[in-house]
């Protein structure tokens, strides 16, 4: 699924969602949201969002954040935020959300992130 706001490619552990705007706000959140849900709905539990292009994000953003982080917590599984700007960090750190949210440098991380807690969940 490609939009020309995001792009969605499902990957062997997970889904990686890459923003392609330079803004993740009031006009993407919304879909992205509902598109969300639509993968939670699938199956899939562990979601990454690539931020590497975003370099303002607003409330309805932060509010998506947290629903993708939301369902992957309900599904067991593991939301990672990618490669995040310094004026979108800031955000984050000021909103208190970096205590919440497991945040990579990059994708190679936020596979490392996702492999781990995977390989966690099935020795409980």
């Amino acid at each position: 699924m490609s939009d020309n706001r995001f792009k969605i490619e499902k990957k062997d552990f997970y889904t990686l969602i890459t923003i392609e705007n330079d803004k993740l706000d009031a006009i993407i959140a919304p879909v992205l949201k509902s598109e969300l849900v639509l993968i939670a709905g699938n199956g899939e539990k562990n979601i990454v969002i690539e931020m590497e292009n975003v370099k303002y994000c607003d409330s309805s953003g932060l509010s998506t954040i947290l629903v993708a982080n939301r369902l992957s917590k309900n599904a067991r599984g593991t939301f990672v935020l990618s490669n995040l700007q310094t004026a979108v960090m800031r955000l984050i750190s000021i909103s208190q959300l970096d205590t919440v949210l497991n945040i990579a440098d990059n994708i190679e991380e936020a596979q490392k992130i996702i492999l781990r807690n995977f390989e966690s969940s099935d020795n409980e």
